[in-house]
């Protein structure tokens, strides 16, 4: 299953090394890509690299995210950042829930989408894990986010 969660992990993943650089280096003192040493390029590309080498199935999907994440918009990244902070904090069974809940959204026009969200919120526990369980894709999925 492609979410944009799942679409933006080799970015996030980008952007959790870059996090651990300039924790130790103000962000205004960090130069531009071309100006980087070395050592911090390997810093930010090793854990997609190490991705990309661990499991080549998953390579077609790594490079449409890339891609799909080149063309969005600052604040389409904001958002999908946002997402992807909200999904890691979710347990595994609010994570199924957002992930059929997301394929299923994908299908539906706005109006439609609008009832659904309307709909999920008066759900109880149970209604919910039964619509999940009616909506759920047969096949494999997208593996979680790690």
């Amino acid at each position: 299953m492609k979410t944009l969660f799942s679409r933006s992990l080799p970015f996030a993943l980008l952007l959790l090394a870059g996090n651990a650089l300039a924790q130790s280096t103000p962000a205004q003192s960090l130069p531009d890509w071309d100006k980087l040493t070395p050592q911090q390029r390997e810093a930010l590309i090793a854990p997609v690299r190490e991705r990309w080498n661990s499991d080549p199935e998953q390579r077609p999907r790594m490079l449409e995210h890339a891609q799909r994440w080149k063309e969005m918009s600052p604040e389409q990244r904001r958002q999908a950042r946002k997402g992807m902070r909200r999904f890691e904090h979710m347990n595994p069974q609010q994570r199924e829930e957002a992930r059929v809940l997301f394929e299923q959204m994908k299908k539906l026009s706005p109006e439609q989408r609008k009832e659904l969200r309307e709909d999920w919120r008066r759900m109880t526990p149970e209604q919910r894990r039964t619509w999940v369980e009616k909506h759920a894709p047969k096949g494999p999925t997208s593996p979680p986010i790690r």
